[in-house]
């Protein structure tokens, strides 16, 4: 017998349930039907399990972003009391129901900025799980967040350990932030190895189970550049006081560095949902029956440098960071168009890096920019990066003329 009254149940929108982190959010909230209840799904284009996510938890609405599925989704759920949305501006509008409690945050890349603005101008919490609204205009986004009043809770493992560590510090200035990376599955590798990996060796991580995206970015480096860009925003930090460690067992999972030199860490096995349901309880810890972590099973805990010199991507982000304005949206755009490119084997995974360099030394820089800049520069920051790639010499292509 629960002694949560219905009052107590967060009534939660997700945005990207049908990724990696969405799907576990809704592992999340069928554990604990006393304390969750989703009103509202969003997937951007896989309509199949969309739907099958609508029957198993019967939110009042569904949308899909990809407007060619929208009728199968329709149709599908007629027999519901579903209301079924579509398109990109229905999610943006529909964050905004009174009865919404919390919004999360999971949908890839740029996508997920405008609903994002359009929850916290509502007035919703936000548990934050997709970082590129952060990097993209994170001081549109915080600045926004105090007017409103409104809490940003982390998702991301590593920042909801810093956020962990930080409960009950509120007075005590961070001196520096550690965020731990796994290294990927390339890590300790040099630059000769990296020029011939497959789309196939980069996409098997480590540790933690992820979508394509932010695999790759995991193995590039690149995400936890996000995350760094992330960070300064969500607490409020210089370039100068976040650190980044190669830790390959993904046991701690970041740390926070006081001025008085005393340190605080956040560990436990590498399981998302951990943070999600963390974001969704809080300030409560929610009783689950997730593995525990054993000391014994790792008696060696190790920490290394990153190498910044074969894994350019991570000094590009520091470059970025330390430069403001629009750069870190040049970088994030840049990107996403980069591991597009990867994936659909048109570039090398060193290449990457090559196209994110040529953005931020091409592409207009802005010092102030406001929202329709960032919006603008995403756009010229794409449209670059696809011309630039589509003029990288190809070594097969090079020979063959009639082409």
């Amino acid at each position: 017998m629960h002694n949560s009254t219905h009052n107590d149940i967060k009534i939660i929108a997700i945005l990207g349930s049908t990724g990696s982190i969405g799907t576990q959010t809704l592992e999340v909230v069928k554990e604990n039907p006393s304390l969750f209840k989703v009103v509202l799904l969003t997937g951007n284009a896989n309509a199949a399990l969309l739907i099958e996510q609508a029957i198993a938890f019967r939110p009042q609405h569904v949308a899909i972003c990809d407007e060619s599925q929208y009728p199968a989704v329709k149709e599908a759920l007629a027999g519901y009391e579903i209301r079924v949305h579509g398109g990109h501006q229905a999610i943006t509008e529909l964050v905004t129901l009174p009865e919404i409690n919390i919004v999360l945050t999971a949908m890839v890349g740029f996508a997920g900025l405008e609903p994002t603005i359009a929850a916290i101008k509502a007035g919703k919490t936000i548990a934050l799980a997709n970082k590129e609204t952060l990097v993209v205009a994170g001081d549109i986004i915080t600045e926004l967040a105090q007017q409103h009043n409104v809490k940003i809770l982390p998702v991301d493992s590593e920042h909801s350990a810093i956020f962990q560590c930080l409960v009950g510090e509120e007075n005590n200035p961070i001196e520096k932030i550690i965020l731990t990376a796994s290294g990927g599955p390339f890590r300790g590798r040099n630059a000769e190895f990296l020029a011939n990996v497959t789309r196939e060796d980069a996409l098997k991580h480590p540790n933690w189970v992820m979508g394509a995206k932010i695999t790759i970015d995991s193995a590039s480096l690149m995400n936890k550049g996000l995350e760094v860009i992330e960070a300064k925003w969500l607490f409020g930090l210089t370039a100068d006081q976040i650190e980044v460690i190669v830790h390959p067992q993904s046991i701690v999972h970041s740390l926070v560095q006081f001025q008085d030199g005393s340190i605080k860490a956040q560990m436990g096995l590498p399981d998302m949902k951990l943070p999600i349901q963390y974001a969704l309880a809080y300030p409560n810890r929610v009783q689950n029956n997730f593995k525990r972590f054993d000391f014994t099973a790792y008696p060696n805990l190790s920490f290394e440098q990153p190498d910044t010199k074969t894994f350019r991507n991570l000094a590009l982000v520091f470059d970025a960071l330390h430069k403001g304005g629009n750069m870190p949206c040049i970088v994030n755009a840049a990107n996403e168009v980069a591991v597009a490119a990867f994936l659909h084997k048109k570039i090398g995974f060193l290449a990457m890096s090559d196209v994110i360099e040529a953005c931020m030394q091409q592409v207009f820089f802005i010092a102030r920019p406001n929202l329709t800049d960032y919006l603008n520069t995403d756009r010229e920051t794409r449209i670059f990066a696809h011309n630039f790639i589509n003029n990288i010499p190809h070594k097969v292509l090079q020979f063959d003329t009639n082409n």
